[in-house]
């Protein structure tokens, strides 16, 4: 089973909450999920773990750097799988959708931009605000 072995290679022991909740990101149509949709999505399934249950492995999952956790409009905490590939997002402020996006140029600015004040470019985290266009 993958979950186990990501698990264990985390440095997480494997527990049942655990494995199911990795399942559950890993599964998940929303690659974005707050801890309450993780929660939801769970109960649906049938499976009996608790919301405290699901902040704590959360919170776990980020400290390994499984899941990377995002506060979008005003610090509502969303969490995605650590896939190791960067990318941007676009948050839509009238339905609340995460849209991610990467853009080659946007980066070279950036790097450009850091560079020409005398810094290196180690992280970035570019969150664009949106709605849809009135026609």
């Amino acid at each position: 089973m993958v979950e186990n072995s990501e698990l264990r290679k985390a440095g997480l022991k494997v527990t049942l909450p655990r494995v199911k909740i990795l399942q559950m990101l890993d599964s998940a149509e929303q690659r974005h999920m707050s801890a309450e949709d993780v929660y939801k999505a769970l109960m649906e399934a049938n499976e009996d773990v608790g919301l405290a249950t699901v902040y704590r492995v959360l919170t776990q999952f980020e400290a390994a750097g499984l899941v990377v956790r995002h506060n979008f409009d005003g610090g509502h905490a969303v969490f995605e799988l650590a896939d190791g590939g960067h990318h941007d997002h676009m948050v839509n402020v009238e339905s609340g959708e995460v849209i991610e996006f990467f853009d080659e140029e946007i980066e070279k600015l950036q790097k450009a931009i850091v560079s020409k004040h005398g810094f290196e470019l180690v992280d970035h985290n570019l969150v664009l605000y949106v709605r849809k266009q009135k026609v």
